[in-house]
């Protein structure tokens, strides 16, 4: 059997073969980049279904990844996934407290998931910032509650938590209500791979 081993190779191919999925959803050429990337992260064309981006996100998270923001993760996996290297080119740094001794004691302590601690561990510092939400539904909802207590705006939210518990949900409720420009698929689908999928095509629009 021949295949394909050259990395760029496969990676050109495999964009080849999701265009036509996408031919009929009259995306912009930037649109067209994210949804290629979800897909290709998700092997998985019925994304394009439930995909949903706000009409300034694009262009809100480009302008603040060339501002040098940084990136705000509820998990490590997606933390992972994104291309640091290419972040620190613009002067920006990956944050995930998840596994932070301090949160984990004060989500016990309180009854909370560790990624509610950590956004409000966070606090102020994602003003501006860009959000980037794989796994978690709670981490979702922390972050909506504190822009509708407080003045944090961060610059683009991409939430993308997955699984049937308050995923779905709180998707909806980002695109229902954010005061701020996102990234999201509606209903369950969802996880880390999509959210660095989703971050590292913004990363990957401006080269430098």
């Amino acid at each position: 059997m021949q295949y394909i081993t050259e990395p760029m190779a496969i990676e050109e191919r495999s964009m080849e073969i999701i265009a036509p999925y996408l031919t009929s959803l009259n995306l912009k050429p930037e649109e067209i980049k994210v949804f290629s990337r979800i897909i290709h992260a998700a092997g998985d064309p019925e994304y394009s279904k439930v995909i949903e981006i706000h009409a300034e996100a694009i262009t809100a998270g480009c302008k603040a990844l060339e501002l040098g923001c940084d990136i705000f993760c509820d998990v490590e996996m997606v933390r992972t996934g994104i291309n640091k290297r290419r972040l620190a080119d613009y002067g920006g740094t990956v944050h995930c407290l998840i596994g932070d001794e301090t949160v984990a004691s004060t989500a016990k302590e309180l009854g909370i998931t560790r990624s509610m601690v950590a956004m409000r561990t966070f606090g102020e510092r994602l003003h501006g910032s860009i959000i980037a939400i794989g796994n978690a539904p709670t981490a979702l909802f922390e972050v909506l509650n504190m822009m509708k207590d407080t003045n944090i705006r961060p610059a683009l939210i991409i939430g993308v938590p997955v699984g049937f518990v308050g995923a779905s949900e709180s998707k909806d409720l980002l695109a229902e209500t954010c005061p701020v420009p996102y990234i999201t698929v509606r209903g369950n689908k969802g996880g880390s791979p999509i959210a660095a999928a989703i971050t590292n095509a913004l990363l990957y629009m401006h080269k430098r």
